[in-house]
């Protein structure tokens, strides 16, 4: 059995903390260079300094992809949210046939890699006009993070007694009224964290959008443009920025989650 023995108890530790460490010192070294005063990327700082920060929020270029990114990541994982919550509680409900592979269709772009999954949306969204459109990356975003929502709600309603929808249909109830009433007043942890996912999974994604934006610009493709033109100290400032939005989201969720669990499912109906 695997961890049985003190001796791979210990190389899973080793394994741990170096993995830790790797994923680690990048950060480490990136959020002081982001507060250097020095005019090329300087590791130490030779001081401190916002120039960098204020350079960010000072340049239009940079603020209109920062806007961009948050209208796409803000509607895409809305849609992602409804659609994946949708699939998730059909398939955890559902006793239809073909269950097992629709389950795996709609979880097909997690297990592919990204770059196939760039240039078949290249080629989709170019075969019914909508490649380079506004439109057309919301719903490249929206397939992409539709599965991150189907795996975390998939858990969740799997894991809520059945009986108690019953209870409700048996009272009069309809499905929309149970869903808004009984259910989600029990899953919104859940419900939230599936949303923080897929908002940040958006957010941060490069390789789709740069195959699929055409003229527009997120903040992420906005630097990987940067690095190959020029190293650009600002790039620093707004890696700390996604660093630290990343950081306190994931907080949330688990603050969130942490709470929700103290509760207990009687407690919860009550409140719905």
């Amino acid at each position: 059995m695997i961890g049985s023995s003190p001796w791979t108890r210990r190389a899973l530790a080793a394994a741990g903390i170096f993995g830790l460490v790797f994923l680690t010192v990048p950060l480490l070294i990136v959020i002081p260079m982001s507060f250097s005063s020095a005019r090329a990327l300087t590791f130490p700082p030779p001081s401190l300094s916002l120039r960098w920060y204020e350079t960010f929020f000072g340049d239009p270029r940079w603020m209109e992809a920062m806007w961009t990114s948050i209208v796409i990541a803000a509607i895409s994982s809305v849609a992602a949210l409804l659609l994946g919550g949708l699939a998730a509680y059909g398939l955890r409900r559902g006793t239809f046939g073909g269950r097992d592979w629709a389950e795996g269709n709609f979880m097909a772009p997690l297990v592919v890699p990204t770059i196939i999954a760039a240039i078949a949306l290249y080629l989709g969204l170019a075969k019914i006009g909508l490649l380079g459109s506004f439109t057309g990356l919301l719903l490249a975003h929206t397939i992409l993070h539709v599965p991150v929502v189907m795996m975390v709600l998939g858990v969740a309603v799997r894991d809520f007694d059945l009986r108690i929808e019953q209870v409700a249909w048996s009272l009069g109830a309809s499905w929309s009224y149970t869903a808004r009433r009984v259910l989600l007043p029990n899953l919104w942890p859940s419900v939230f964290a599936a949303w923080i996912f897929a908002f940040i999974g958006s957010f941060d994604e490069v390789i789709v959008t740069s195959f699929i934006a055409g003229r527009y610009e997120t903040v992420p493709k906005r630097m990987f443009n940067e690095l190959i033109l020029e190293v650009n100290p600002t790039i620093t400032a707004v890696a700390t920025l996604l660093i630290a939005f990343t950081i306190l989201a994931l907080a949330a969720v688990a603050l969130i989650l942490r709470r929700a669990g103290k509760s207990t499912l009687v407690e919860g109906v009550t409140a719905g």
